[in-house]
């Protein structure tokens, strides 16, 4: 039952696969392809009235109506003689680099939200009888994408990776792509028009032209099905496979080689118990190098193999009891201009930092951040919540917006699939309760369900005090009955009272369900002292540490917390003059990437629950306040 449940999940994500195909919009494996990058400098072309997509009646402009090329930017179009009239010109225009987002690389563009026209040229040497596609790993938020003056297609959705295929629209030669990248926040999107984070535009994540052969790799995904039989199930989808092919699968660590046959819907599975299989953890991270080949097309993936699951009020990581020490994370550097993360190093960097801070797990908030930073995840032994924007009040009622935000989901499981490290996919953040929210969400959890039934789900939601007890905080939301972990954001201490009011209160969670603290802390601005009822030091921030740690430990079913968050990050909500700037100061780090003290309070906390084990008592009276806890680990 078990494995037929697990195939299930993995058939969900192949159909999406073959439906995403058909319209040239998500390939999860042309990532593992080698291919030609565009990253780079790009030409562009800020256009707030869009201008190059519009007439001047707001009508989209159609060349079979209207053959002008004067302002329709997507052909690329230069004066074919001196009396022709063409209203832009790429070639003189300003650069940005990709990826990377607008707001931080051209001041002007800091609080931009509009269109922007993208222009990239290259050669191609010519594809024979392969297939070329075109791989975004994420625009922000909606690309329309243009190929030699053709329209490939569009896509929605920040923070996500698509495609589109480009074999019939390329040319030997030089060929022209320009993409039109708009980062309007609308009521209808997700997320939606009120955010505390800052909407940065632009080609966010790298590019790449990915030449294959006609028959090829679509997807995998492999996941283990029980650490006691430590048997591994997989699936191999191929796009122009037909029924009886041969998909071949190498895994020399563990001297697997195994072959199996394709499905009429060119779908291969296999199923083995290894000799010897060493389990991914966060104290030891193995990966193997897991090779598919299938005809003339082979990829590499490196992958772990664990399981994660609850009893009770516990997390069980490979059948044993876990304490998520976390910390929240944005895809936010601190250096360079506090922009999107760009490099793979700049990922490894915000995860070495919470490494250092003790951490064994980091929440991915408040969307999905890029492959560089859950392939480091893999490696670096942490443990991931990842997380789609549906964030505070979006539109429940919306068809559309469903529809976005399941696309979402889906093709953020299907990205990450393969990782180890991702133990948790959450719903949303902060959701107000209503009839219609719950259906939303429950919905997106049959989804998530449908497509992986080897993680958890969670989504975090608010606490609140019991009505007459103000000192009582509850946790009660029908959403509660859908996820398999208890997720909540409390602020004591910052939104609701003083520090003070930690060692008050207590708490009712009616679940039994594991609890997970998902975000609490308050603001700080580096280098700003005074007393700790002083608000917006660091002694302040840092008391409220002191007091919340010991409070969180009085929750029965408690498996863990990530503070809110690990580094400051820009936030137009900001707004306190000398204090925020533009920033939430909740971090641990500051925008000039700087310890707080704060931060040395939860290392110092972590450090001891990490030299705990299960049902050993520790003492953090000297740093965090007069109480004894007993932990798990």
């Amino acid at each position: 039952m078990k494995l037929r449940l697990l195939l299930s999940g993995f058939i969900g994500v192949v159909a999406i696969l073959s439906a995403a195909v058909s319209r040239a919009d998500n390939i999860p494996d042309l990532f593992l392809h080698d291919g030609l990058s565009l990253n780079g400098e790009w030409k562009i072309i800020i256009d707030p009235y869009e201008s190059g997509f519009y007439d001047y009646r707001h009508d989209q402009r159609d060349l079979s109506a209207n053959p002008s090329r004067s302002e329709t930017f997507y052909l690329d179009a230069k004066p074919i003689d001196p009396g022709e009239r063409i209203e832009y010109d790429f070639d003189t225009s300003p650069s940005l680099e990709v990826p990377g987002d607008w707001n931080t690389q051209r001041p002007e563009l800091l609080y931009y939200e509009g269109s922007v026209w993208y222009r990239r040229k290259f050669d191609f040497a010519g594809a024979g009888d392969q297939r070329v596609f075109l791989r975004f790993g994420a625009v922000n938020y909606r690309a329309d994408v243009y190929l030699n003056g053709k329209k490939l297609g569009t896509h929605v959705g920040g923070f996500t990776p698509f495609t589109f295929e480009a074999t019939q629209n390329l040319k030997k030669g030089a060929n022209s792509l320009v993409v039109k990248v708009d980062n309007k926040r609308s009521q209808d999107a997700v997320p939606t028009l009120a955010t505390d984070w800052w909407n940065y535009g632009g080609i966010t994540r790298q590019v790449k032209l990915v030449t294959v052969p006609g028959k090829f790799i679509a997807d995998h995904r492999f996941a283990l099905e029980s650490e006691t039989t430590r048997q591994i199930t997989g699936l191999v989808q191929c796009q122009g496979a037909a029924r009886g092919e041969t998909v071949k699968l190498s895994i020399p660590e563990l001297g697997e080689e195994l072959s199996a046959k394709t499905d009429t819907f060119g779908r291969a599975v296999f199923q083995f118990v290894p000799a010897q299989l060493q389990l991914w953890s966060p104290e030891t991270p193995k990966l193997y190098d897991v090779h598919i080949s299938f005809g003339s097309d082979s990829v590499t993936e490196r992958i772990g193999f664990r399981t994660v699951r609850t009893q009770g009020k516990q997390i069980l990581l490979n059948g044993k009891p876990i304490f998520l020490r976390g910390i929240c994370i944005h895809e936010e550097f601190p250096l360079n201009g506090n922009g999107r993360v760009k490099t793979p190093e700049q990922a490894k960097q915000l995860l070495l930092w919470a490494k250092e801070l003790g951490c064994n797990f980091v929440r991915l908030a408040h969307y999905p951040h890029s492959e560089a930073m859950t392939r480091l995840a893999d490696e670096l032994g942490v443990l991931v919540w990842s997380e789609v924007p549906v964030y505070w009040t979006i539109d429940w009622t919306n068809t559309a917006t469903y529809e976005n935000a399941q696309s979402q989901l889906s093709d953020n499981i299907q990205r990450d699939g393969n990782r180890a490290s991702i133990i948790i996919w959450s719903l949303a953040n902060e959701t107000p309760v209503s009839e219609a929210r719950t259906k939303f969400l429950s919905q997106l959890a049959a989804r998530a369900r449908s497509l992986d039934r080897t993680r958890l789900l969670s989504a975090a939601m608010e606490k609140h005090s019991k009505p007459g007890a103000e000192n009582v905080s509850c946790v009660q939301d029908p959403l509660a009955d859908v996820v398999d972990v208890l997720a909540f954001n409390e602020y004591i201490g910052w939104y609701d009272g003083l520090p003070e009011k930690c060692g008050k209160v207590t708490w009712e969670i009616p679940y039994n369900k594991p609890v997970f603290v998902s975000e609490f802390g308050g603001d700080a601005r580096l280098g700003y002292h005074g007393g700790k009822d002083q608000r917006w030091t660091e002694e302040y921030q840092e008391d409220l540490y002191r007091q919340t740690l010991p409070m969180l430990d009085t929750i029965d079913g408690l498996a863990g917390f990530s503070p809110w968050i690990l580094v400051d990050f820009r936030s137009p909500r900001r707004v306190l003059p000398g204090i925020e700037d533009g920033f939430n100061r909740k971090g641990l780090i500051s925008s000039t990437g700087e310890k707080k003290k704060a931060f040395y309070v939860l290392q110092n906390y972590y450090q001891k629950r990490a030299r705990a084990g299960n049902g050993v008592i520790i003492d953090t009276k000297n740093e965090v306040g007069s109480k004894t806890t007993e932990v798990s680990q």
